[in-house]
């Protein structure tokens, strides 16, 4: 019966390639009084042909571009805003969110040190710029990024996914996903404030090696081996391994310098939140499961570990030839 969890990776897994639609970037700084200059950075690949763009307040006009820059999996370029009236109390949007069904981050550094960030997404796709920012918005805003980013990764979903194989539903899978998240709350903390750096090309392969390590324990025909008996050093030591993964959405986007600890507690709050709506939904299907193909879900227990395995493995070639590179 808990075979059939795995099915579901069948829809989460439609791209081979993780992390390949981050959230865009619009980052604005204010040069003087009317004078501002913004920064706009959104990713090569979309589900649309509908643009994704910035909107700018009626009385602000764009006086310069310059050309597109490709960067990591984004291009980006930049722009000179004059805004007769400044951006205090104006409106700043971005257009065509709903049709790519992705978000952007918006971060504006206006004179006197105020600072606002903001998440823009196809319900909110505006964002009236205050004079002071509020602690409230950041965290919203943060949960939403982090729960946003968890679903967006297949491969930490997958990961989860082979924990619930694994251990099935009951006090084990609470204390291996709560290894799990200690692990990666810990570096997801670190090296969001600096403490260390890593190589990102090593830790996305480690990353996928960490899923094909866990296929190949599920597998295993005598029924599970040491980390089948005591799967929380697997969830935990694989779980920093993931926070540095979590850790590189924060890079890209950054934190709000009056609200640092508040943003990163709601966005590990957010991948949380994000990580137990999957698992009531994995458990969802396994009722229904159960209901209608009774013991014969057993015999569909390789077509999901396979899965894993396939997919993983298929990383591991991809990520595994980037650090070569």
């Amino acid at each position: 019966m808990k075979a059939l969890l795995l099915l579901l990776g069948l829809l989460v897994s439609v791209e081979a390639s993780a992390h390949r639609f981050a959230p865009s970037l619009l980052e604005v700084t204010q040069l003087s009084a009317e004078r501002f200059n913004a920064t706009w950075k959104t990713p090569l690949q979309k589900v649309s042909a509908t643009p994704i763009e910035p909107r700018w307040p009626d009385d602000c006009s764009v006086t310069s571009t310059s050309p597109w820059v490709q960067e990591g999996t984004g291009v980006l370029m930049q722009m000179q805003l004059a805004c007769r009236a400044g951006l205090l109390g104006k409106s700043v949007g971005v257009t065509g969110l709903g049709e790519n069904q992705s978000s952007a981050l918006l971060r504006v550094h206006l004179a006197d040190g105020i600072f606002h960030q903001a998440v823009f997404t196809a319900d909110e796709p505006e964002f009236v710029i205050p004079e002071e920012g509020s602690a409230e918005s950041v965290a919203l805003d943060y949960s939403w990024l982090g729960a946003e980013h968890i679903w967006a990764g297949p491969d930490h979903l997958l990961f989860v996914m082979g924990l619930l194989l694994l251990v099935g539903w009951g006090r084990r899978l609470i204390v291996t996903v709560t290894a799990f998240t200690v692990g990666h709350s810990v570096t997801l903390a670190m090296v969001t404030l600096g403490v260390f750096g890593y190589p990102v090309s090593v830790v996305e392969f480690l990353i996928a090696l960490s899923i094909y390590v866990l296929a190949v324990e599920l597998a295993r025909e005598d029924g599970g081996g040491a980390l089948w008996r005591q799967p929380w050093w697997l969830a935990g030591v694989f779980g920093l391994l993931h926070g540095m993964g979590f850790a590189g959405t924060l890079a890209e986007t950054g934190l709000p310098q009056s609200n640092v600890p508040i943003a990163l507690l709601f966005f590990n709050i957010g991948i949380e939140l994000g990580q137990l709506v999957f698992i009531a939904l994995l458990v969802a299907v396994a009722a229904l499961g159960r209901a209608f193909i009774g013991p014969q879900a057993v015999r569909l227990r390789p077509v999901p570990v396979y899965l894993l395995g396939g997919l993983s493995a298929m990383w591991c070639v991809e990520r595994g030839l980037e650090v070569l590179v």
